[in-house]
């Protein structure tokens, strides 16, 4: 069912030739939609009326996002379909990146990385891989330091908390 309606999104931006914009907004509110309670909660309880979520959407979304992002979140959430919307995003930027002939890399950052460090990551990540990478960048202050980067079942963590706990294993071990 995911797959039908990340079908569904991508179309419409293929539309209006903003698939790129459309699929990166989906993607980042997913992130969203995954971390945050309040919002989770909000959206998916089946006792806060259709109007209030759509305000909610409204809201968070307003301006700042393609109309397609907004109709389509707007559509999961009236459809009672908000809970696989992390789900539904990643296939959206999954079959986007595909069209592309490329794979997607979640990767996880302390702070926001500008253009041309991406473009190194997804580099070093091709070579890594042997798949040409697409990074989807999620700034996660939590890390404090460094990357953790997801490439399908594969995890590539650079973290300052890796490092650490690799540290503290290596002083428990003398």
């Amino acid at each position: 069912m995911t797959d039908g309606y990340a079908r569904a999104a991508l179309e419409m931006g293929r539309g209006e030739e903003v698939v790129d914009q459309v699929s990166d907004e989906l993607f980042r509110l997913g992130r969203l939609f995954e971390t945050s309670d309040e919002l989770r909660s909000n959206l998916a309880n089946a006792l806060v009326p259709f109007e209030r979520k759509q305000g909610i959407i409204n809201d968070l979304l307003g301006d700042k996002a393609h109309r397609i992002t907004v109709g389509f979140v707007t559509m999961i959430a009236a459809a009672g379909r908000i809970n696989d919307f992390p789900e539904i995003s990643q296939r959206i930027t999954e079959l986007a990146a595909s069209t592309r002939a490329k794979t997607v890399a979640e990767v996880r950052s302390a702070l926001e990385l500008d253009s041309e460090t991406v473009r190194k990551l997804e580099d070093r990540l091709s070579q890594t891989t042997g798949l040409a990478i697409e990074a989807k960048i999620v700034v996660d202050p939590s890390l404090i330091g460094g990357i953790v980067a997801r490439v399908g079942d594969t995890v590539y963590d650079g973290s300052v908390l890796a490092r650490l706990r690799k540290l503290r294993e290596d002083v428990q071990k003398v």
